[in-house]
């Protein structure tokens, strides 16, 4: 009888270890950086349908862009990788290759949903292997005050000579500028100015080509007629200055379609692509991509909710309950009435998208570009010796990385 007793207790201890290592095996742990409501959204609406389809328990946790790539090497460096999903800034990726700390997922390529628009793909790309999968893009629109345009019977601008046109009317006719750009500094100073130089067909990194110099020209003459609080602005801010009417024209990302328009309720704030420079039209494309890293427990598992979230199911429901921007052409169909016009908007600034290139050096390069800015828009500062003294300084810092890259 003990012996019998003694067997179903070892019976019964190996079934719960047995038990406890299947659950354990069950569990994906997944990396984001989100907003609060955008957890919200993720743990409410996205995150159980795959629990439940997978029998699995989703851990997720925060980590910022900015410290993920140092917390991965740690974690590959000590052979102790606890994550198997993560998303990551699609400007933060080279480290992350460079340094052997992804899964390449070139294999799985074909997997990836041929509604996913090709531009897409493309963040992903390093040496012709795929190493991350499409999953949020984001590119600014412009948003403009409907109302203020008829009033002074203007028309969106859709070329240079029409931004400045409108910026000069409306600092006439008010007696300040009602035109705002992201002069705030930082990414939001970079991005606005980056894809204004590759309009006008430079190369941002040069500084000093034509482009470049077209471009400081025009943000120089266009300065003295903005409004105000430009100097100010920045993704959040420029949804409250456009909200209040500080500004009746500037670009943003498409997330302050529901807080302009659903939490502010100005239904008189549109939306569209987005002007032209002398050369193109050409926004960048910013947003998130999703990777596995080297070492994953749950390798599979993770391919599986990688897939998931580029599934047209999950795509509208993000579009729809967060404003964002999708990576498929077909998931627009849920959206409500009143978001449409700003999804075509949004498209219409895809189609003209264009990726900044991931170098170890843009560091450096956001740096040089605000200063830039600063003296020349700002302080009005001559264009070209300000233009080549940063070309030069650029020039050193690219030969320098290139230099620790062959040694």
């Amino acid at each position: 009888m003990k012996k019998l007793l003694l067997i179903i207790i070892v019976s019964f201890v190996i079934f719960q270890l047995f038990a406890c290592a299947r659950k354990e095996e069950l569990v994906l742990k997944v990396v984001m950086g989100l907003a609060e409501n955008e957890w919200q959204v993720m743990r409410d609406e996205i995150f159980p349908d795959f629990e439940k389809k997978h029998n699995c328990k989703i851990e997720a946790y925060q980590v910022e862009a900015a410290d993920w790539p140092k917390k991965l090497q740690a974690m590959v460096g000590a052979g102790k990788v606890s994550v198997d999903v993560f998303s990551q800034d699609n400007m933060r990726l080279f480290a992350l290759v460079e340094n052997n700390l992804v899964e390449d997922l070139s294999p799985y390529k074909k997997q990836i949903p041929h509604q996913v628009m090709a531009g897409m793909k493309e963040a992903g790309v390093f040496g012709g292997r795929v190493y991350f999968f499409p999953y949020r893009p984001n590119v600014q629109i412009t948003y403009y005050n409907r109302d203020k345009f008829r009033k002074y019977n203007l028309q969106k601008p859709k070329d240079w000579n029409e931004l400045l046109k409108a910026a000069k009317l409306f600092k006439e006719k008010e007696g300040i500028g009602r035109v705002g750009l992201k002069l705030w500094g930082d990414g939001p100073t970079t991005v606005q100015v980056y894809e204004m130089i590759v309009s006008a067909g430079g190369k941002p990194l040069k500084f000093n080509d034509e482009g470049c110099i077209k471009t400081f020209k025009v943000l120089k003459k266009l300065y003295p007629y903005l409004s105000p609080d430009s100097k100010k602005a920045k993704w959040d801010t420029t949804n409250t200055y456009l909200a209040n009417e500080s500004f009746y024209l500037a670009q943003n990302w498409p997330f302050g379609i529901n807080i302009i328009v659903r939490e502010y309720g100005k239904k008189d704030i549109l939306a569209y692509g987005g002007w032209r420079g002398p050369e193109r039209e050409a926004h960048v494309i910013g947003g998130e991509v999703l990777g596995i890293p080297r070492g994953a427990k749950n390798k599979d598992l993770a391919l599986k909710f990688i897939l998931f979230l580029e599934s047209r199911e999950v795509q509208e429901k993000l579009v729809a309950a967060l404003g964002w921007p999708s990576i498929r052409s077909d998931a627009y169909s849920e959206v409500a009435d009143w978001q449409k016009p700003y999804f075509k908007a949004t498209r219409e600034a895809l189609e003209c998208g264009i990726y900044r290139p991931n170098v170890l050096y843009w560091g450096e390069f956001d740096k040089f570009l605000n200063e830039a800015v600063i003296r020349i828009v700002i302080k009005q500062k001559a264009v070209i010796p300000v233009l080549d003294e940063y070309h030069n300084k650029m020039q050193n810092i690219i030969r320098a990385y290139e230099s620790r890259a062959i040694h």
